[in-house]
């Protein structure tokens, strides 16, 4: 699909809304649609038989992938990802030169094809799922060629985050991450001057005890903040340095915040109620610590931003001064 304007996905910005966009949507979908009834009715046909044979082939990788989403409260996020991936393969449109490179996209199809039949004879849902995603880049490939593909890296890459991750990296690293949060908690309690005693994952306090389950390690929040770190840099960032370190940054904001949730969960079940470390109140206070979180991170792209504003204006000011 082609926008009126063709734009990077680093050069797209936030702003107050524009009243002409459903304006612009239904205009290129009118243009899309002169575009279809323009086309030799071969060309259509081939058309068509491949949009059937992607149904076909990657019906059950799409419906697994929908079902994580709204099942599984660590893929959640995906719900969101997705029309925000095709809002922005839409604002992206086609790059200038773009060109079919059909001997890349046809491997691309043929592995992803492979890949999906082979995961699913091992039960393997993680590479079942991550094949469609590949299949999609291969027919990208084919009818627009590789640079197209790069062109599109913001869309593919938050679509792709959105996969759940395989059980056997999500008991490996649940774990440690549990611990650590444990470990943080259990120190902000204990600067609180609050008696504490841990054990692994259990932390004692007076007259109750903390367990931080698999569920409280701040894996989900960790999944959440790096999609966005991605959303964020590729929205607010220019260079490729400042978006992989934003990136890197979320990884302890998320794992700090968690332990902070942790402390809070402790300090309120002892001076306030037990109640508050279960249920709805448990939930609202994850998700406030996650609010937290985000507003940390987008401070921090911020200033990242800043920094890149600056480092640009350093070379125009030497100039003016020499």
């Amino acid at each position: 699909m082609t926008s009126p304007a063709t734009t990077s996905a680093a050069a797209l910005t936030v702003g107050a809304p524009n009243p002409s966009v459903p304006t612009a949507v239904l205009r290129d979908l009118r243009a899309l649609r002169a575009r279809i009834r323009a086309l030799a009715p071969g060309e259509l046909a081939v058309h068509l038989l491949t949009a059937g044979l992607f149904a076909v082939l990657f019906a059950k990788p799409f419906m697994l992938l929908l079902d994580a989403w709204w099942t599984d409260s660590n893929s959640g996020h995906g719900m969101l990802l997705a029309p925000l991936s095709l809002w922005f393969v839409y604002k992206s449109g086609i790059v200038k030169g773009a060109a079919p490179n059909h001997g890349v996209g046809m491997a691309m199809i043929i592995a992803a094809v492979l890949f999906r039949y082979a995961a699913d004879l091992a039960a393997e849902l993680f590479v079942m799922r991550g094949s469609m995603i590949m299949a999609l880049g291969g027919l990208v490939v084919w009818y627009a060629g590789f640079r197209q593909l790069l062109h599109w890296w913001l869309p593919f890459t938050l679509v792709s985050l959105s996969i759940p991750i395989p059980e056997v990296i999500l008991n490996t690293v649940a774990l440690p991450l549990q611990f650590t949060a444990s470990k943080i908690g259990a120190a902000l309690l204990a600067w609180r001057e609050i008696p504490v005693m841990m054990h692994g994952n259990v932390i004692n306090i007076p007259g109750q005890q903390l367990f931080v389950a698999e569920a409280c390690s701040g894996l989900r929040s960790l999944t959440a903040l790096l999609s966005l770190g991605v959303l964020l840099g590729a929205l607010f960032l220019d260079k490729w340095p400042t978006r992989v370190l934003l990136i890197l940054i979320a990884i302890p904001i998320a794992i700090l915040i968690n332990g902070v949730r942790v402390f809070l969960t402790g300090f309120l079940i002892l001076f306030v109620s037990p109640e508050m470390g279960q249920g709805f109140m448990h939930t609202s206070e994850g998700m406030l610590m996650f609010g937290a979180a985000f507003v940390i991170t987008a401070a921090v792209a911020w200033a990242l931003g800043h920094l890149e504003h600056m480092v640009r204006r350093r070379p125009h000011s030497l100039e003016l001064h020499g």
